[in-house]
């Protein structure tokens, strides 16, 4: 069950840390992307984010992360510093989904979806930009408190001293082999 464990913070932990990766990339995007004409707005929500969404692999390491994170939960003791910094992650990362990403990015990529020529931009897109690109640095913050929490509880749980006689019985079966 230890090496269960183990194995499963890690798939947790790297899923997080791709998660945080593709949010990191919208934010870093942001301070350009706000200065854009609206045409050229277009052309890139339409041709840079295909694989961010459900028909690529970001919507699947989302709910990948998510989801390894809820079942962590399960697996760990309750009322370790492991446990609460592991709920610190669930919380954060279900708040970025489903209830950032469905209250204000979902809605304006249900628009953006219907546009396809510059002439059908609708007028209002400057406050959809704004609502897309703001509410993608918000998940990001939230992403990256996870994935430090996630790590966080692993260091915790990483015993500080180890007799010495046991770091010298280790160095002996290492150069034994």
């Amino acid at each position: 069950m230890v090496m269960f464990l183990k194995i499963w913070r890690f798939i947790t932990i790297i899923l997080t840390a791709l998660l945080t990766g593709a949010t990191f990339c919208h934010t870093l995007e942001l301070p350009a992307k706000m200065n854009y004409p609206a045409v050229l707005y277009l052309i890139l929500q339409k041709s840079l984010y295909g694989m961010f969404g459900p028909r690529g692999v970001g919507a699947y390491i989302e709910l990948g992360a998510v989801l390894a994170t809820i079942i962590l939960l399960f697996l760990l003791d309750k009322g370790r510093r492991a446990f609460i910094l592991t709920l610190v992650a669930t919380i954060c990362l279900l708040i970025a989904f489903p209830v950032l990403f469905f209250l204000f990015n979902s809605p304006v990529n249900a628009i953006w979806s219907q546009v396809n020529t510059p002439e059908s931009i609708p007028a209002n897109w400057m406050a959809l930009r704004n609502q897309w690109e703001y509410s993608h640095a918000a998940r990001f913050v939230l992403h990256l408190i996870a994935l430090c929490a996630l790590v966080l509880s692993v260091i915790f749980e990483t015993p500080i001293h180890r007799p010495q006689a046991s770091m010298f019985r280790d160095v002996a079966r290492m150069t034994r082999r």
